[in-house]
């Protein structure tokens, strides 16, 4: 093992003890909180060292960067059941190219962008590049903040109807970032009021991706399934990523 495959190694096993703990304070199984690896501006062979380390759902935020690194993945461990979530904004032009790499999206925040990807989904699909539906989440704006982009909360039922109205792509919940100058507590409540509003309506949509590498622990105390984490696995970023 090389000096920085070890040091992901350490990482991974302080979050997943981060991770236990804080199910463990919620009365809730550690099995019902996903790690989302993100690896943007991170080489492949960071990835890479996560999947030998059993992390299998990897994340980026850049279809331009996300495509050749999936790529590169394929070739590095071939035949490793890698599933590439798209978390950053997506332009309606990119969706076709996301199509190519993305097992779900979770930043669908607008109804031509959900539009977008149902009519790329179903070109992937007759092409033969996909066969499964395109996965996607709500982008929720908790703050309403239409600077930092996702859908306000009070929008989120007609988005999940854009969303369900096509049969190539499956609703299956909801994404937050809490807003800087929140208290994450504060936040993640107003978020699992939404989210379970949205499972009322479609039990299929259970996922809720909250929590990042500095509020993992708040996010799981309100029912987050899935916490993203890229700083505390792979380091500060050298580079800046909006």
């Amino acid at each position: 093992m090389t000096d920085r495959a070890a040091e992901i190694a350490a990482n991974l096993a302080e979050v997943r003890t981060r991770v236990d703990a804080a199910c463990a304070r919620a009365g809730r199984d550690p099995a019902e909180v996903r790690l989302l690896a993100v690896t943007k501006t991170f080489p492949v062979e960071d990835a890479a060292a996560l999947v030998d380390l059993g992390v299998l759902d990897l994340a980026e935020n850049r279809e331009q960067e996300a495509g050749p690194k999936a790529e590169a993945m394929a070739g590095l461990r071939p035949g490793a059941p890698v599933r590439w979530h798209m978390v950053g904004r997506l332009q309606r032009n990119k969706a076709r190219s996301v199509l190519r790499w993305a097992a779900q999206v979770q930043s669908v925040d607008s109804g031509r962008l959900a539009d977008a990807l149902a009519r790329a989904a179903a070109a992937a699909v007759e092409a033969g590049e996909r066969a499964e539906p395109l996965e996607v989440l709500l982008q929720a704006s908790i703050d309403g903040d239409p600077a930092r982009g996702g859908c306000p909360l009070e929008d989120l039922p007609d988005l999940a109807a854009s969303v369900i109205r096509s049969s190539d792509l499956r609703l299956r919940g909801i994404m937050a970032v809490a807003p800087l100058g929140t208290q994450p507590e504060v936040a993640f409540e107003r978020l699992a009021v939404a989210a379970g509003r949205l499972r009322a309506e479609y039990p299929s949509a259970t996922e809720l991706s909250c929590g990042m590498s500095n509020d993992l622990e708040q996010a799981i105390d309100y029912g987050s399934t899935c916490v993203r984490v890229g700083t505390a696995l792979l380091g500060g970023r050298g580079l800046a990523s909006p």
